[in-house]
């Protein structure tokens, strides 16, 4: 009954390690080792340990049980850290004593054999395949041996970079790079480690009887394609099938190759200095992806798991080079679909990926594929339109041959996407979705084919219905947000008009306490820019009062704000006017070239507030002409020009009013 109540399912973890021979096994002194093992065969049998291990087993056996916090064993201790003379005679020692510790694995699953080999210690690989072989068994079991990772010696081996001990293992199992079955193999080890010496030793000594499998159903060709030339030709020299096999996504190599960028970056130690400094090396991902195409052209018509070609893929990361690379050897690639029916184009559009889009536009041969329409009814038109990206759109609105009045399976044309895809209630007019409404109505594009009240309750109305709260909440936010640039700008304004430039004339003089240099023409603009600055943003402050309070109606409150925004953004280029001028007027007569220098630096600050549109509406030009003619540009023109006059009139009122009051 004693013996039945021991628990075999469940063993006590070894005791822990002592101390000396831990310390003996790490610095391999034999002779420490042999004198603890001598105390310990002459020493009582510990009770904990009788209850573990049979109490017939000599002590020094069972000192040779410890283990440290990581399960290691002596053995496992001597094979990691030496590979010299003492750590030899150690192993042997400690496997006369204990031969069952060769075949122990650690907490990890490693056997000293693992450890040796990590440690890059060949001779110690080589006493253990010498003790694995005098147990009668011979060594393949002990080197086919996995860890919990899956991986044998030969992994540990590849990984610590060591082709020594690599040919060592091979030479005596010619099948160890078949294992495991299934995970990283030693060959996928080292093509992802750049080890090219190392897998060229793999195959040589195996005869090509090697294991190419990689994580997640990858093979070696997944990751050689991602580290350079010379590895994806020596394997594609060894097994051209791999270009054929699919990870667990259903990704071949070539999806790999073309979802990196035309020049892929990556980091890699230069020693020419002495030092393993770190550089970046580029690798071109072309010439890869003609390796794989010649070798196997079938496999640019083998899609993934969601139905995405690899042209879709290079589409997707915007490596125009290689779409056009996929374009060149097999054209019917541009009419691949994926499982919601888009090409390439459908795809470059959703991304913004603007070099695809603008290669298909232009390209002759493409422009068959520009009107194609996926599972929704969308073309590239209708995408770019829902994207909101005027850089995909303006090329396509550029090309006559994109029809802008196709309608999807919504009954929807371009310009019907475009109104309704405007955010209800407040939006800046120079939005990137409202300039492509306002492109396409100039363009003359057409409505779909359905009751003009019916779109707009459905579209427009129903979704502004909806959103009330929201837009009060997105209100009131911006209320408090332009209200703090409204004060400053007024405290500023009433600040500077009791301290002008020059100071005041002393009162025993005549006009005493009035400004100095009253009278000149650059005091005279900067009285009226400060005057301004002030009035306009005084009034866009009492216009945010009441587009901040809720009780006020919704459309009220908007109306209050579209007028405190003009009168803010009127005030700000009054007080860059205001500091220009007054930094004139005081440095001109002793620094003039600084002085001028000031006046002309300033204006950028308004300059850049209005860039960006200014921008927009110049690259909008050249596509509303080759659309449109030049009926279109007229209306941009006008638009162009009321914004300038909504800018800019400050400096009309500002210099016009110095030029009259210093007569």
């Amino acid at each position: 009954m004693a013996g039945a109540s021991v628990n075999v399912e469940q063993p006590r973890d070894p005791p822990a390690m002592h101390p000396k021979l831990l310390m003996a096994t790490r610095l391999g002194e034999t002779e420490r080792m042999k004198d603890l093992l001598e105390e310990a065969s002459s020493a009582a049998v510990p009770p904990d340990l009788a209850l573990q291990f049979e109490a017939s087993a000599p002590c020094a056996a069972l000192l040779l049980e410890g283990a440290t916090v990581q399960g290691d064993s002596a053995l496992h201790v001597v094979a990691a850290c030496g590979d010299g003379n003492e750590f030899l005679e150690s192993a042997k020692m400690i496997h006369g004593k204990a031969n069952h510790l060769l075949a122990t694995p650690n907490k990890r699953g490693d056997m000293p054999l693992h450890c040796a080999a990590r440690a890059g210690n060949a001779r110690m690989v080589s006493q253990l395949i010498t003790l694995a072989k005098v147990e009668g068994h011979g060594a393949e079991e002990k080197l086919r041996t996995v860890n919990k990772l899956g991986q044998t010696a030969l992994h540990e081996a590849v990984r610590a970079g060591n082709e020594d001990i690599v040919i060592q293992l091979m030479a005596e199992d010619s099948e160890l790079a078949t294992f495991p079955k299934d995970g990283s193999s030693p060959l996928y080890l080292a093509i992802l480690l750049e080890e090219v010496d190392i897998a060229r030793s793999l195959h040589c000594m195996s005869r090509g009887n090697l294991s190419y499998s990689g994580p997640n159903g990858q093979n070696a060709l997944h990751a050689a394609v991602l580290r350079g030339r010379v590895m994806t030709e020596m394997l594609l020299d060894w097994n051209k099938d791999l270009t054929e096999q699919a990870d667990q996504h259903g990704c071949t190599p070539l999806h790999f190759a073309a979802s990196q960028a035309q020049v892929a970056s990556r980091i890699s130690p230069d020693y020419s200095k002495g030092f393993p400094w770190i550089r970046f090396a580029t690798v071109d991902v072309l010439p890869l992806l003609l390796l794989l195409l010649q070798a196997n052209p079938s496999s640019a018509y083998q899609p993934d798991k969601s139905g995405s070609f690899p042209i879709h893929v290079a589409a997707v990361v915007g490596a125009d080079k290689a779409v056009s690379t996929f374009l060149e050897m097999l054209p019917d690639n541009a009419c691949l679909r994926d499982t919601k029916g888009k090409t390439f184009l459908h795809v470059a559009v959703e991304k913004k990926k603007r070099s695809i889009v603008e290669h298909a536009c232009r390209t002759a041969s493409l422009q068959w594929i520009l009107n194609m329409r996926d599972d929704d009814g969308n073309t590239a038109l209708h995408l770019a339109v829902q994207t909101g990206d005027t850089k995909v759109f303006f090329p396509l609105l550029r090309n006559r041959q994109v029809r802008m009045n196709l309608t999807n399976n919504n009954g929807q044309t371009p310009r019907d996407m475009s109104l309704s895809d405007i955010p209800p209630g407040l939006s800046y007019k120079w939005n990137p979705k409202q300039m492509i409404h306002r492109a396409l109505t100039r363009a003359v594009a057409n409505h779909g084919v359905y009751r003009r009240d019916q779109f707009e309750e459905e579209y427009i109305l129903r979704p502004k219905r909806a959103d009330e709260e929201k837009e009060s909440v997105k209100l009131n936010n911006s209320t408090q947000t332009l209200g703090i640039s409204s004060v400053l700008i007024t405290t500023v304004a009433f600040g500077a008009a009791f301290a002008p430039p020059g100071g005041y004339v002393a009162d025993d003089h005549a006009h005493g306490g009035t400004p100095t240099l009253a009278g000149s023409y650059a005091f005279e603009a900067f009285t009226m820019a400060n005057m301004l600055a002030f009035t306009c943003s005084a009034m866009g402050t009492i216009g945010l009062m009441y587009s901040g309070i809720t009780t006020v109606d919704l459309p009220i409150r908007q109306k209050h704000f579209l007028r405190s925004l003009f009168w803010v953004s009127s005030a700000l280029t009054c007080l860059v006017a205001a500091f220009a001028l007054g930094t004139y007027t005081v440095l001109a007569p002793v620094a003039h070239k600084t002085a001028v220098a000031i006046c002309v630096l300033t204006p950028a600050v308004v300059l850049y507030r209005s860039a960006g549109r200014f921008y927009r509406m110049y690259a909008l030009a050249g596509p509303l002409y080759a659309r449109a003619g030049l009926r279109p540009l007229i209306g941009l023109a006008k638009d162009i020009f009321t914004r300038m006059l909504r800018l800019y009139w400050p400096f009309i009122m500002i210099f016009g009013w110095a030029a009259y009051a210093s007569k």
